[in-house]
């Protein structure tokens, strides 16, 4: 199994229990700079600064506050932010299942592997089920202080543990009030063409993150003592509304 495991628990739901192990299923692959005094090379640190006095405050006399109005706070105490944590718990508690054709991707937010961590029957029974029945359970679980809700899925031979984002976090895309436009005959089937002549199997590694890459060679040459040539980045021109129709043609005839 990919990476560590980072959590157990066990899946309920009814009378049924089964232990699982959870582990990351994505990494953050992202180049990490330090801030350093440009004169000594010695790292920096963060201090709290008061906004009035100008002077740093020791950690002893910070207190946490939320903001009523400008300049009026409810001060809260540690104490009292441990007493409104989420119970301990090792119980993925699942609610109810629903189609996962109908979990909009908007409220996806990070994936998780779950792996068996005794009996291999009840997961591979709770894998079957949810593969033939395309169904996702609704869950909840308490994990290092922290209360989450997510669906439960299965992929392949594997169960994936998925945090979703409550309602309250999704804004609506019928608040963006978009203005509604007619499409001809012409217009669809053009595009229509075009997406199909693009149309390929989804192969995520044959994309790298190019930025990224430009970084390590940038980092790679300077460690190397080379000079680094400043370019001006090529900047595209949006088409225009009324040149779109003429652009689309264009591009179905370069794939064709």
């Amino acid at each position: 199994m990919a990476g560590r495991t980072i959590w157990k628990g066990t899946i309920h739901f009814r009378e049924t229990l089964v232990p699982v192990n959870l582990h990351p299923a994505v990494r953050e692959n992202r180049i990490q700079f330090h801030l350093l005094h440009q004169r000594d090379r010695v790292k920096l640190h963060q201090q709290m600064i008061c906004a009035h006095e100008k002077v740093p405050v020791p950690l002893e006399e910070q207190v946490k506050g939320f903001e009523l109005e400008e300049g009026k706070y409810i001060l809260v105490d540690p104490g009292e932010l441990e007493a409104a944590d989420p119970e301990s718990s090792r119980m993925i508690e699942v609610h109810e299942f629903v189609q996962t054709a109908q979990i909009d991707p908007i409220f996806l937010e990070r994936e998780y592997y779950l792996e068996p961590d005794a009996s291999v029957k009840g997961y591979n029974a709770l894998v079957g089920a949810l593969t033939e029945m395309a169904a996702a359970g609704i869950c909840t679980w308490t994990m290092r202080k922290r209360s989450y809700f997510g669906a439960l899925q299965a992929r392949g031979k594997f169960l994936h543990l998925i945090t979703l984002r409550y309602a309250d976090e999704v804004i609506p895309v019928t608040s963006l009030d978009l203005q509604k436009f007619s499409l001809s005959e012409k217009e669809l089937k053009i595009g229509s063409d075009l997406i199909n002549q693009l149309t390929v199997p989804f192969e995520p590694e044959k994309f790298t993150n190019e930025h990224q890459q430009k970084l390590q060679n940038l980092l790679e040459k300077k460690a190397r003592g080379e000079k680094i040539a400043l370019l001006r980045p090529r900047r595209l021109r949006p088409t225009a509304p009324d040149k779109l129709l003429q652009a689309l043609e264009a591009s179905l005839k370069k794939v064709a």
